[in-house]
């Protein structure tokens, strides 16, 4: 069974920036496209970002310019560079395949952007 532990989160000032992490234990890895995704207060999850394994990248364009996707295969990881945080990016952020999620959700990492 694949677990996803999330981390890095934390509390921002409008136009900070953050790295988030994402450990995979298992072959997660070795299938191919991995998301991050969030949650924001209210709202549905949703997917914001993907890299398939051989580092193709595809953006929501809500972050589109300002977050960066990467993944390191060998350590069964991946990030997520945040910068120039607005307070609309205040949300639950989590990792998984994408673009469709196939493996249970770990316990995400919170963002939270003051303005």
């Amino acid at each position: 069974q694949v677990q996803l532990v999330e981390s890095g989160g934390g509390s921002v000032q409008a136009g900070g920036s953050l790295t988030l992490s994402c450990a995979a234990s298992g072959s997660a890895f070795s299938i191919g496209t991995m998301g991050w995704y969030r949650q924001a207060p209210g709202k549905q999850r949703e997917l914001i970002a993907t890299i398939t394994r051989g580092g193709i990248t595809i953006y929501q364009d809500s972050v589109k310019g300002r977050f960066t996707i990467s993944r390191d295969n060998a350590k069964n990881t991946v990030y997520l560079q945040m910068t120039t945080l607005k307070s609309e990016d205040t949300a639950v952020y989590y990792c998984n395949t994408g673009p469709h999620a196939t493996y249970n959700w770990g316990q995400g990492t919170q963002v939270t952007v003051s303005s």
